[in-house]
């Protein structure tokens, strides 16, 4: 068991070293960079770092087709860079998280290049084999449009092989025990070396039984078990945060009754239906989304999201909402990607509306959960469209007006860096947001501070205030005697609701704003009258007599 549930108000940041900092001049993004931005970091008030793929990878899918599991690609540093980032991290609060891409390997891992050499090897059961192709091999592709078939011929096997994603990361055969084995010996090695848990890649497939005669795979959620109490045993506060975009009904299962599977997972459900919500200014569908994801072990966390290094996936809607978010947000097709996401930045989706940015920020923080920060959002970095699929969302970071964005002094980099129109780095960067008292980076910092000193939003139960209208959402938390009410204007015209506290007692409770002097007195009855302006939000505080008389005397 977890003793202090750190991960319950943390506020998680992801990024890729790839695309973060370079410091040899190579033009790629390297640990000695990273190490170098720490202080950035732990300034801008973020609590835990998420590291996407940096193990040795052909890089054929932005790492996450691994060749290594055990390494650090030379490319990013060794080792012992990685270890001396750990140690700043631990130096100043930081906790780092990994990504554990272990449903799939690269085509190029030694387990795999063996496996297809040699039948005999014991690797040749770590992945799935067919001898004929079996039917249905053109359904169950991940990405559709790109993706043409679940299973290839490999001429050195004379066999078909197993793969949920492109035909260059086969599938390991995660029901074989040796896999398993193999899989708790990563998780050790990493948290030896300084980590606090892993991001978990494509989890409903890791868990899912594999092979040619199954029709219908059944997940083994008892494997979450096992990886979660080997965590417990090797390192108490480790945690998995996984990716599952599961329907509501069935998370319980990936969670565990008891909380005993994983402790953290993305809510994509509240996340997609958050964007319909932002398109269509109408809360009803994320009030039901919340709801239908509200239970879960009092040990689990959601981890709240607004974009992702993918496309914001748009699956979980119906045809109508998903045609709404798509005019909203990506009505362009080559906005648009798998016939069921965008693939945009949040910046240009909200057309750099810094009303719509804060609006869709204090949602997502706000939201029950965790909430995880994409790189660049924070200082609304935008997209490239020219590249392909979901590249265009993972341009290197812009640091400031020096040739390259200050990313690199090199000419030539990994991914070219957005230098034209008004997201290029000449317009958007750190250095200049951070000169500006105004800025979209200095807000980020700001609210970050204040969602840390309300812990209810992390640990507490939660209720939705009636507003008398749809556009508005107010969400409240109730913790340990605390009480915080949260209100978001979803609509572009200005809205004044009136609020009513639900229990007798708070009659004369004060509304006092967490972010402003604009403090609330209720009527009679308790009800408090609130304008909001377009895209408005409201941070609150509840509070009682005890709390007032104390507020007088300071």
């Amino acid at each position: 068991m977890i003793n202090d549930l750190w991960y319950k108000n943390a506020v998680i940041y992801c990024l890729s070293v790839a695309s973060y900092m370079d410091a040899n001049g190579d033009g790629i993004g390297d640990f000695e960079g990273l190490m170098r931005r720490l202080d950035y970091l732990q300034g801008m008030g973020v609590t835990a770092i998420w590291l996407m793929p940096f193990q040795p990878s052909p890089c054929r899918d932005d790492g996450y087709d691994v060749a290594d599991y055990y390494g650090v690609d030379p490319r990013y540093g060794t080792l012992g860079d990685f270890v001396e980032f750990a140690q700043g991290c631990k130096q100043r609060g930081l906790r780092v998280l990994i990504d554990l891409v272990v449903n799939h390997t690269s085509n190029e891992h030694p387990w795999f290049q063996e496996a297809r050499r040699d039948p005999q090897s014991k690797y040749r059961d770590w992945y799935v084999w067919s001898k004929k192709k079996p039917k249905g091999a053109d359904s169950g592709v991940v990405f559709p449009g790109v993706q043409k078939s679940t299973w290839d011929y490999d001429a050195v096997a004379k066999a078909y092989y197993f793969h949920r994603f492109y035909d260059f990361q086969p599938d390991l055969n995660t029901s074989n025990p040796e896999v398993q084995a193999e899989i708790l010996k990563i998780m050790g090695f990493w948290l030896q070396l300084g980590v606090s848990g892993f991001r978990m890649d494509a989890v409903p497939f890791v868990i899912a039984q594999k092979g040619a005669r199954i029709a219908k795979p059944q997940e083994q959620y008892d494997m979450l078990r096992t990886f979660s109490q080997f965590l417990t045993w090797r390192e108490g506060d480790a945690i998995i945060l996984g990716e599952a975009n599961v329907l509501p009904g069935t998370d319980m299962q990936y969670f565990g009754g008891s909380g005993d599977r994983m402790q953290m997972m993305f809510n994509f459900d509240v996340n997609q239906h958050l964007f319909f919500a932002l398109a269509s200014s109408d809360s009803r569908s994320l009030v039901k989304a919340i709801q239908a994801t509200r239970r879960r072990p009092a040990t689990a966390q959601w981890g709240q999201f607004l974009r992702n290094h993918d496309e914001l996936d748009l699956g979980r809607l119906t045809d109508k909402q998903r045609e709404i978010v798509f005019a909203a947000f990506g009505p362009d097709p080559e906005m648009q990607l798998y016939n069921r996401g965008i693939r945009r930045r949040l910046a240009p989706m909200l057309q750099g509306d810094r009303r719509r940015l804060e609006l869709a920020y204090s949602l997502m923080m706000t939201l029950p959960g965790t909430p995880v920060i994409r790189y660049g959002d924070e200082i609304g970095m935008g997209d490239n469209l020219e590249l392909p699929e979901r590249n265009c969302a993972r341009t290197p970071m812009q640091w400031s007006t020096e040739p390259n964005a200050g990313f690199t002094k090199s000419h030539k980099t990994c991914v070219p860096i957005i230098s034209d129109g008004p997201y290029g780095f000449p317009h958007t960067n750190v250095a200049a947001q951070r000169r500006d008292p105004t800025s979209l980076l200095n807000w980020m910092e700001r609210i970050i501070r204040m969602r840390k000193e309300i812990p209810e939003i992390g640990w507490g139960d939660f209720s939705f205030i009636l507003t008398g209208t749809p556009n508005v959402l107010a969400i409240r938390y109730h913790w340990r005697n605390n009480s915080v009410l949260c209100v978001h204007n979803l609509g572009a015209e200005p809205r004044e609701v009136r609020l009513k506290l639900a229990a007798d007692d708070e009659a004369g409770c004060e509304l006092v704003n967490l972010l402003s002097d604009e403090h609330s007195q209720p009527e009679k009855g308790s009800a408090h009258r609130v304008l909001l302006e377009a895209y408005g939000y409201r941070w609150y505080r509840v509070c009682g007599l005890d709390y007032l008389l104390k507020r007088s005397t300071i």
